[in-house]
């Protein structure tokens, strides 16, 4: 989270430049927080080593800020900096479509300075005389102003579950707790969340209280007490601690991990069966408690095999689960391997060899190495030449590393408007494996972006079409697309729908790969990884999977893949 942090407030420094009309100083702090994300380094270790520097784009100027924000959590200029710009600029910029610029623009010719003028100015039309702007401008700005209230409040899974896991952790070494488990939609993997539910059972619940409410990433304390407890953490997020009896922590876990419409449907199956259901248990007619210190037993008490959480949606596990027909979900360690990893010969932070190695620390048999291709200079993409060359380098590795994964020979090739790719052909039938991703043109219409997307799989050289819809959660919605003909195109020629692990993107999200999966395609994870550490973000693959009602037959992460040999 300290990365995010200051990535954060470095990207905020540079839309503050941008705004005064810097034309340098963006691009350098821009750059600097593009790598503190994609890294795998200790901010801390290497502020206290004196090795800021030694991230790519950090300078002796930036180290400094960076050193401030570790220690005081502010950088004083940036705090010069709010004071410049107006602050209802400032917060236009979390509108997608809202550059620097027109944020200023908005302020100085049409007075704006919230979201909510802004809104009520494209309801009456205002922006239409600026230059520049007229009716899509308009219709583009009033999505992305929905975009950001849809996501108000939330954090995405990726961000909200080490935080979720510290605190877990933190209580699980406390003396007196018994039982303990996350609840709600983190349990359920939902990709954002709105808040953490913990529950425990513990001997001691006011000592339990206690040390809740005073564990140091705590901001303010909501609630406390020796059954409920709500604490505000550093990042606004909210925690809230139920501390529950024994004998009903199964059904008190049932109940609060939801989903809302999943507990409504079993609530109707109890009381057919003359039951009643609530978080303190399944109680019969004389009110004596038949279920509840687990799960497992409740639903096997109505009839029902075990329902994961990740299925808990009432999107048809209820009958599945009364039929004995729930599928056999793959599980969080069933992967062999990733299919979408980068490395510093594009955007990526580590060599090939160090990516491999990772990978066998995963106990991985293959890892597949897919850096971008030629159109996307911003990621120093690859060159025909430079593929071939990263295939000799594969190949030399493959044959020293005896006893280390399989290193698959990929590229991460762009879709260009026309729907050809920008790699010839010849040097792509030299490689294990084509992604291939669209990273431009986001704002094409359905018909545009459908033909672009079959016209490439059409050409019969992409293995996986990546990241299908384009999505960045909380920041750009998915391009529309026909889901049927693209599905169609990829069956005909064989090519795979990606699973995008990477936090803010998980695209396909589980609609669209349960979708995918019932028409008859195989599926495959990528984390999108651009530094080691975040090959472990298969796990948010997976949790779509599973949300997806996908098995390990679905996926192609959980099969030995061919390779050129």
């Amino acid at each position: 989270m300290l990365q995010t942090d200051v990535a954060r407030a470095l990207n905020e420094i540079a839309d503050m430049h941008d705004v005064l009309g810097d034309r340098f100083r963006p691009r350098t702090y821009r750059r600097a927080a593009r790598s503190i994300e994609n890294s795998s380094e200790d901010l801390l270790k290497l502020m206290e080593s004196d090795s800021l520097t030694s991230i790519p784009g950090v300078g002796k100027n930036i180290a400094l800020k960076i050193e401030e924000f570790i220690q005081t959590g502010k950088i004083q200029h940036l705090e010069k900096l709010r004071k410049k710009v107006p602050p209802g600029v400032a917060q236009l910029l979390s509108i997608p479509d809202v550059g620097p610029r027109t944020a200023l623009i908005l302020h100085k010719q049409l007075g704006i300075e919230s979201i909510d003028d802004l809104e009520r100015a494209i309801h009456e039309h205002r922006l239409r005389p600026l230059k520049g702007m007229g009716e899509k401008t308009e219709e583009n700005i009033l999505r992305g102003i929905q975009l950001v209230r849809g996501g108000a409040g939330r954090m995405i899974l990726g961000y909200a579950l080490p935080i979720a896991a510290r605190i877990r952790d933190y209580l699980g070494e406390l003396p007196g707790v018994e039982r303990m488990s996350l609840a709600g939609s983190i349990r359920r993997m939902k990709e954002t969340i709105g808040d953490i539910d913990v529950l425990v059972t513990t001997d001691s619940p006011p000592a339990v209280a206690e040390k809740f409410v005073s564990m140091p990433w705590v901001s303010d304390v909501l609630v406390s007490g020796e059954t409920k407890s709500s604490v505000l953490l550093e990042d606004g997020l909210q925690v809230d601690l139920r501390i529950v009896p024994d004998d009903c922590f199964g059904a008190a876990l049932q109940y609060f991990t939801g989903s809302k419409d999943h507990n409504i449907k079993l609530r109707e199956i109890s009381q057919r069966c003359e039951l009643k259901l609530s978080e303190y248990g399944l109680f019969d007619q004389d009110g004596k408690r038949v279920a509840g210190r687990t799960e497992e037993e409740i639903y096997k008490h109505l009839g029902m095999d075990y329902v994961p959480p990740e299925l808990r949606e009432n999107t048809g596990e209820i009958d599945a689960a009364t039929r004995g027909e729930l599928p056999d979900l793959v599980e969080y360690g069933d992967a062999l391997g990733d299919f979408h990893v980068h490395t510093s010969w594009s955007d990526g932070r580590q060599g090939i060899e160090k990516v491999a190695n990772s990978a066998r620390e995963m106990d991985y048999d293959f890892i597949c190495i897919t850096d971008h291709s030629k159109t996307l200079q911003i990621a120093h993409g690859l060159k025909e030449d430079d593929i071939l060359r990263q295939i000799d380098e594969i190949d030399r590795l493959n044959s020293e590393m005896k006893d280390g994964p399989r290193i698959l020979a990929g590229i991460e090739v762009e879709i260009r408007s026309d729907g050809t790719l920008d790699t010839d052909d010849s040097v792509l039938g030299e490689l294990d494996l084509v992604i291939g991703s669209i990273h431009s043109g986001f704002k094409s219409d359905e018909k545009t972006m459908t033909s672009r997307i079959v016209d490439a799989i059409s050409t019969g050289s992409l293995t996986i079409l990546g990241h299908p819809t384009g999505r960045i959660l909380g920041k750009r919605e998915p391009y529309p697309i026909n889901e049927d003909r693209v599905f169609e195109a990829a069956i005909d020629a064989g090519t795979m729908m990606e699973i995008n692990a990477f936090p803010e993107r998980l695209d396909l999200n589980d609609r669209m790969a349960r979708r995918a999966a019932e028409a008859g395609l195989k599926l495959a994870i990528g984390t999108d990884s651009h530094d080691v550490d975040q090959m472990r973000y298969m796990q948010f693959g997976i949790s779509v999977a599973r949300r997806a009602w996908l098995e390990r037959k679905h996926l192609a992460n959980c099969h030995p893949f061919p390779t050129r040999e």
